[in-house]
């Protein structure tokens, strides 16, 4: 099997860590017991945490041990943000988000076998110490100046708002999560963002003040972002969740599917389990025909089939060529029909009526008149059947689960009315 360095380099993975080499032979003689970890500051995680998730996978799947470790204590800090304090929430609500997040993760990983995964939750060992604990057994073996280097640290002791001490205390926290994982299960590497470099080097210099003959890791991947500066993860609409209450699979896919033709390649080595080969083949078929997004398909049917099931993706991808006149609109369910109509621009109206009207009101056509010409032209469709009268009504019996109609002009332009009375 390709070395795990020279594979997470390969695909983008790799942005630094503590010694390469030592690292690599580490990995190389493993297995390695590894963790990587995740603070419930939200009910869901979102499309930014599956870099970690999924190298956590790509780990597991070369042989190691990973521990997915779920911030049931420092998710009630919250790692400082470059801006602005967090606000806290209270015990009860990370609580509930520690499971929903455990939830998000585990399909991804393996906890039967030799390498089998552990969920760990460190409220375990933070919840129950004491202050007076806390501050000699722990902080005794930090530095305030080097904390005051951290990259999270410096940039807001720049900014109006300052930082508290309960944000600087952060990395003592995590600091300590690593020690107490190296002591209960072994674990030699952590593994984060870069933005978390600080973070992850702080449990590094906890452990070597108190276990000097210890040999622990950090590997860092690099942050994504997009080729047009804006974050990766984020839409018009915010963050795009892994829970499908928050972001739909229909909208979820739909975000994959409009992938910037400069990011995908990228985003396909980092996040697709495909092989080397069919990596590079896709990239090449985008260079040579862009206007397919052959590879933009292909990781919004991976991904969408890993966090949401082939089930999902199956009526995603149904839903998304019926809207095009490829499919029945009537064949799809409920859910996935108002799912996939939300991402359009869309009229709730008390009754249907006339179907220029209908165009007029929704958009597709800046007037009445202009919505007659486009019906005369033929580029008309009211649930993908052509329009051929400019005086054409739509039935009660035309709606889709007796609410919703699909308005189309031409082959691509959409949108969508509920007949909703009241």
């Amino acid at each position: 099997m390709t070395d795990i360095v020279d594979e997470l380099k390969w695909r983008g993975l790799f942005a630094q860590s503590t010694d390469e080499d030592a690292l690599r032979k580490a990995l190389a003689d493993g297995p390695v017991t590894f963790y990587c970890g995740f603070d419930p500051t939200a009910p869901s995680l979102h499309v930014g945490h599956l870099v970690q998730v999924l190298t956590m996978r790509r780990l597991q799947l070369a042989g190691h041990r990973p521990l997915a470790l779920v911030g049931g204590a420092t998710g009630q800090i919250g790692d400082p943000k470059p801006t602005a304090e967090r606000t806290l929430n209270s015990p009860e609500t990370v609580a509930a988000w520690v499971e929903r997040v455990r939830s998000q993760i585990e399909p991804f990983l393996v906890f039967e076998g030799g390498n089998a995964a552990t969920m760990v939750n460190n409220l375990d060992w933070i919840g129950g110490m004491s202050p007076i604990e806390f501050l000699r057994d722990v902080g005794k073996h930090f530095r305030v100046n080097k904390m005051l280097n951290k990259d999270s640290v410096a940039r807001r002791l720049e900014s109006e708002q300052g930082i508290s001490y309960t944000e600087f205390s952060y990395q003592l926290l995590q600091g300590m999560d690593f020690l107490e994982l190296y002591r209960r299960h072994g674990c030699v590497l952590q593994q984060g963002g870069s933005d978390q470099w600080g973070n992850l080097t702080a449990g590094l210099d906890l452990i070597h003040r108190l276990e000097p003959d210890a040999h622990v890791h950090a590997l860092a991947t690099p942050l994504m972002t997009k080729a047009d500066g804006t974050k990766f993860g984020k839409t018009e609409g915010g963050a795009v969740w892994l829970d499908p209450e928050m972001t739909t699979p229909y909208a979820f896919y739909q975000f994959w599917l409009n992938v910037d033709d400069r990011d995908i390649s990228r985003y396909m080595r980092i996040l697709s389990f495909r092989s080397r080969e069919e990596l590079e083949e896709l990239e090449a078929v985008t260079e040579e025909r862009p206007q397919a997004r052959t590879a933009q398909r292909a990781l919004a049917e991976e991904l969408t089939t890993l966090v949401h099931g082939a089930e999902q993706c199956a009526a995603v991808i149904a839903a998304s060529k019926a809207l095009f006149g490829q499919g029945e609109l009537a064949e799809l369910d409920e859910a996935t029909l108002a799912a996939a109509l939300s991402e359009l621009p869309r009229a709730r109206v008390a009754e249907a009526g006339l179907v220029v009207d209908l165009f007029a009101e929704t958009g597709l056509a800046p007037s009445k008149s202009a919505a007659r010409r486009t019906v005369k032209e033929g580029g008309a469709y009211v649930n993908n059947v052509k329009v051929t009268a400019e005086d054409a009504a739509v039935a009660a019996g035309d709606l889709l689960h007796g609410r919703w109609l699909v308005l189309r002009r031409g082959k691509r332009n959409l949108a969508a009315v509920e007949v909703a009375a009241g």
